[in-house]
């Protein structure tokens, strides 16, 4: 059995801030760090943990191979990584790089009396695994430490009633311009996004057409994604970015495409393909099958014969 690998949870912004051995911060809810700022850890060997709260990283000019999930990746231009409360990262000290950038975390307090604290959970890429980081071009990169600095600018002004409302309007900008280049990189990545595509389409047919739909009822979402080694808001918005469909969406139209050379070639009755296609309930094939074609199963086999 080897060593456990210690787990740290991190409650506060402040105690963020000495975990890293910095000054206490401004704010109680939302700090802006400089990565250079930040002194060498004493913690020897990979250790977990988890923040409860919300962090942006821009990274920049690195120097060696810094590790994201199973892999290591040279980087020669900004990345941007995005963090939601409670996930789980790792951090080795063996992995030596050096790094400089910004590190913005927040509080969900901080937002919750502004409409943000509502939409945040809308910006899928809080979500995204840490090997889903967005690569900045030099023009996007500039753009983002634009708003950091702004943001910085009005961190170290004197606090005042208005102070809140401008960090949170410039970090909303900062959401914003980070959804606009995700979509990019969707799209810019396009050869990497459609091999995607092709995997997971390789994989409902397999489904479909082995043991595992009677074995284990429909595909989900997170089965594709785990086969797919990508997070499912990850695989949700490259799909929506290249085909306009959802990862549901698309699970929906395999089962209906199945269900109409099913009803076409067979005389199966529609309880007996339902159940086929891994349906619990008949009713519930035949609402999606109504809802897809506005037919339904019996009417769509009726107008092949």
């Amino acid at each position: 059995m080897g060593n456990k690998i210690p787990n740290i949870k991190i409650n506060s912004v402040s105690e963020l801030h000495s975990l890293l051995g910095l000054s206490k911060p401004l704010y109680p809810l939302i700090s802006l760090i400089k990565m250079d700022d930040i002194g060498r850890s004493d913690t020897k060997g990979k250790v977990n943990f988890s923040l409860n709260f919300y962090g942006i990283s821009l990274k920049k000019n690195l120097k060696g191979k810094l590790k994201y999930g199973q892999n290591y990746y040279d980087f020669d231009e900004g990345v941007l990584g995005m963090t939601a409360p409670q996930q789980v990262l790792s951090a080795d000290s063996e992995d030596n790089y050096e790094v400089s950038g910004w590190w913005l975390v927040f509080h969900q307090d901080f937002i919750l009396n502004y409409p943000l604290g509502k939409t945040i959970k809308d910006y899928g890429f809080f979500s995204y695994s840490i090997n889903e980081a967005l690569h900045l071009s030099d023009k996007e990169e500039k753009m983002l430490e634009g708003i950091f600095k702004s943001i910085e600018q009005e961190y170290q002004t004197s606090i005042d009633q208005f102070s809140q409302d401008v960090m949170v309007s410039q970090l909303e900008l900062l959401l914003n311009y980070c959804n606009r280049f995700y979509n990019r990189q969707f799209l810019t990545r396009k050869k990497a996004s459609n091999d995607l595509l092709v995997k997971m389409e390789t994989l409902l047919d397999e489904y479909f057409n082995s043991n595992k739909i009677m074995e284990s009822g429909l595909p989900s979402v997170q089965y594709l994604s785990e086969q797919l080694h990508v997070s499912p808001n990850y695989l949700r918005d490259m799909l929506k970015s290249l085909t306009g469909q959802s990862t549901q969406q698309h699970i929906h139209h395999k089962i209906i495409e199945q269900a109409k050379v099913i009803l076409t070639s067979t005389n199966l009755s529609v309880g007996e393909i339902a159940y086929q296609l891994g349906f619990e309930h008949s009713q519930s094939f035949n609402k999606l099958f109504k809802i897809k074609t506005n037919l339904t199963p019996k009417e769509f086999r009726a107008s092949f014969n």
